[in-house]
């Protein structure tokens, strides 16, 4: 499967990625912020996400909550998400719609700042503060992963602190302090436009031009990543106690970041994960929750980051009367076996087909092809990684797994 791209950049910056695909009457546009809560500053953490929040309040030239229903009132869907790196901004719609939503993304992103009054800003705050009440502070293991990045990243580093960020930081905000953080970063300099569907790459690159291209706003500079982080020298290590329905182990580690330089190195790392805990006959899996019957559940993951260090996991959920410390000690033990051994050529087998096949399936539908789009093109000014990663995937060699397990697992 190859998809074909048509990249353009406008004289203001931003960066335009059309790939038209007619086999359904429908467009996905999608915007990709260079903005996270990694470019957040001490004091003024949680504003990335809460800009996801006040980019559906009004602008210059629309209501408080005018976006949804103008894009829903024409069969749309759409939503916003905010993470470490960056913040997009996202919609599928009826072709007929695409110039509508144009016009809604440009006017919000060009003209919000007239809609963040006094009055929308309290309010939204208190919309942060119950989905950290609900998501995090009141569910079981809401604040687990909180509690991993502090651990693992240290005080001041970007990912130190997770994305809903601190709700004092938000009570202490002026709306001037709302205003710079927007003017610093929302700029068509600091975006990328994906545009996905049944539309020809001259009429919407036409359209972009025709809604975008007046402003002019640029964003503050962009500071380079910080240093690599290496692995931990030695285990630190938080026991946090709580009402849940299990004891919950997370093993975290510091991985490369997926930059142009160590993607390599990363996919190798997350592969290495992968065989230990994401099949079904993987070691974790097999022994210590099929067999053994020590843990309910094992799952495993890899968070690709791109400033200086990423994220690896391995999460398992205690067997009753089981001793928790001594799980512990046979997953690191089945660590430290694999980083001796390396993966078997069945688990590369499968741990490359499962990746394929979940990627296929993801590029299948427009909305998350899009994403992909504009993933790789806002964070490794890589928007050819669609057509691309599975002949990387395919090049990473047992030994390269398990020297990237010995190094960082």
């Amino acid at each position: 499967m190859h998809f074909t791209l048509e990249e353009h950049t406008l004289p203001n910056g931003l960066r335009v990625v059309v790939q038209p695909d007619h086999t359904t009457p429908t467009v996905t546009v999608n915007l990709w912020v260079g903005v996270g809560s990694r470019h957040e500053e001490p004091g003024r953490t949680g504003f990335a996400h809460l800009f996801e929040h006040l980019m559906f309040q009004g602008s210059a030239n629309v209501a408080n909550g005018e976006h949804f229903q103008a894009l829903m009132g024409v069969g749309g869907r759409l939503n916003a998400t905010t993470w470490f790196d960056r913040t997009n901004y996202f919609e599928t719609i009826p072709s007929g719609a695409l110039e509508l939503a144009l016009w809604l993304e440009a006017d919000r992103h060009a003209n919000l700042l007239a809609a963040v009054t006094p009055d929308n800003l309290d309010n939204q705050r208190d919309v942060v503060k119950e989905e950290k009440r609900q998501r995090y502070d009141n569910q079981p293991y809401g604040q687990a992963l909180s509690t991993v990045y502090a651990t693992v990243f240290p005080d001041g580093h970007p990912y130190h602190h997770s994305t809903i960020g601190s709700m004092e930081d938000l009570d202490a905000a002026s709306v001037q302090d709302v205003h710079d953080f927007f003017t610093a970063h929302y700029a068509p300099d600091n975006t990328v436009l994906t545009i996905v569907g049944d539309v020809t790459a001259e009429r919407a690159v036409e359209l972009v031009e025709r809604y975008f291209g007046h402003i002019t706003h640029r964003a503050a500079p962009r500071r380079g990543p910080v240093d690599p982080l290496p692995p931990l020298a030695e285990p630190a290590r938080v026991e946090v106690e709580d009402e849940v329905p299990n004891d919950r182990i997370h093993l975290a580690f510091r991985l490369p970041a997926e930059g142009r330089d160590t993607r390599r190195e990363f996919l190798a790392a997350s592969m290495a994960l992968d065989c230990l805990g994401g099949l079904s006959f993987s070691p974790l899996e097999q022994s210590l929750v099929r067999e053994e019957q020590l843990a309910n559940s094992v799952d495993v993951g890899a968070m690709g980051f791109v400033d200086g260090v990423s994220l690896g996991l391995v999460v398992a959920d205690v067997a009753d009367g089981v001793d928790t410390d001594g799980l512990e000690e046979r997953i690191c033990a089945e660590l430290d076996a694999f980083a001796d051994e390396g993966p078997t050529p069945a688990q590369m087998e499968a741990v490359r087909a499962q990746a394929e096949r979940g990627w296929l399936s993801a590029l299948a539908a427009k909305d998350e092809r899009a994403d992909v789009i504009g993933h790789y093109t806002c964070l490794h000014d890589d928007p050819q990684y669609v057509n691309t990663f599975l002949d990387q995937l395919a090049e990473v060699t047992v030994d390269e797994v398990r020297a990237a397990a010995d190094r960082w697992l």
